[in-house]
């Protein structure tokens, strides 16, 4: 099966981009190296082709309804120009997804950016639920259609307002405008997945390289240095760090509890009322060489007591770290476990995910 193509792709092999496959999408990994694009984006602004992301509209009388039964925190709670994450889950409370749910200038349409590979099933969702619940909305998936990039880092305000015909300098953490960059009609907004101030800016898929191009100069980064910069700032990947199948986790074990919203009816919302997770997500800090990877085991007194999800080198920081599930029990921060790392034990120690807050 062939993989789906960026708008950005052209662009990104005439830079000589590495690219990979990365959820049916090719995709660019780096450009220089994942180092030097981390850097760039903690010290001065980067620039990421994020269209492998979904983009799925909702509007009509019964939207706020459906999206309020099919994401867990309260859309109701959203004015128009604001956004906020959520999970989507199953009947049982398992993460099928994550997603940030926008409600656009308009105070009518929502966009929610399902993860790469996942609009189409979150088309369908929608679809079989509103027909089930017959409620009266339109669907559009724009996804291929529709191009979308992060603009991140300390200097990403001023880049992007430098280009924007309207100042989004002022546009508030989780808020979303309509303007025009470098002559392109597009959606921004002050979100993102680095750990670092900038926007997001969605766009359609024909004015790609005009978008793109209009931030010449800033430093193009791949998904490489995006999964280090996330690690570093405690956010998790969905279909690694959970997964309906390889890893099924509730938001509660997966410490999005602060994304459920229990007063309103969402599916999934009965199985985590009186949710109680044997086990929690965690980050954890190597006191020791090595670096840790997805599948590691957790130690305890040489007890299997939980695994990582993802780790890494963090190029920040400069420490070996992680992040995974373990039992309940040992989940308390300054908790002394140690690694399984191909046979070797490495001391660590159990902290709170979010590894660049706590360092700075």
């Amino acid at each position: 099966m062939s993989l789906r193509e960026s708008p950005l792709g052209a662009i990104h092999r005439e830079h000589d981009a590495k690219m990979t496959d990365f959820g049916g999408w090719a995709m660019p990994v780096k450009y220089t190296s994942i180092t030097h694009e981390h850097d760039a984006v903690r010290n001065a602004v980067g620039i990421f082709d994020v269209s492998h992301m979904g983009e799925v509209f909702v509007s009509g009388p019964d939207a706020t309804e459906l999206m309020n039964r099919l994401t867990t925190n309260d859309v109701a709670d959203l004015s128009a120009g604001d956004a906020q994450y959520a999970c989507i889950t199953r009947e049982d409370g398992i993460i099928v997804d994550d997603t940030v749910v926008y409600l656009l200038p308009d105070g009518e349409t929502y966009l929610f950016i399902p993860n790469a590979g996942h609009d189409e099933e979150m088309e369908a969702r929608w679809r079989d639920h509103a027909a089930q619940w017959d409620l009266s909305v339109t669907i559009e998936n724009r996804t291929l259609s529709t191009g979308m990039v992060a603009v991140q880092g300390p200097h990403a305000v001023k880049r992007v307002n430098e280009e924007a015909s309207t100042d989004v300098s002022a546009l508030g953490r989780f808020s979303v405008c309509e303007t025009a960059i470098g002559g392109v009609e597009c959606h921004v907004a002050r979100t993102g997945y680095t750990g670092e101030d900038g926007f997001e800016i969605v766009f359609d898929a024909d004015d790609a390289a005009a978008l793109w191009n209009t931030f010449e100069g800033v430093q193009p980064c791949g998904l490489g240095a995006r999964d280090t910069l996330r690690l570093e700032a405690g956010l998790l990947l969905s279909g690694q760090d959970f997964h309906p199948e390889t890893e099924p986790r509730t938001p509660f074990e997966a410490g999005l509890g602060f994304v459920v919203s229990l007063d309103t009816e969402f599916v999934g919302r009965d199985a985590l009322v009186d949710a109680d997770p044997d086990q929690s997500m965690v980050g954890i800090e190597l006191d020791g060489r090595g670096v840790p990877r997805a599948g590691c085991s957790v130690l305890k007194a040489d007890e299997h007591v939980g695994e990582l999800t993802s780790g890494t080198m963090s190029p920040t920081l400069d420490l070996p770290i992680g992040i995974g599930y373990v039992d309940a029990d040992v989940a308390e921060p300054g908790t002394d476990v140690e690694i399984d790392i191909r046979g070797r034990s490495i001391p660590a120690i159990v902290e709170t995910p979010r590894f660049l807050q706590r360092h700075q």
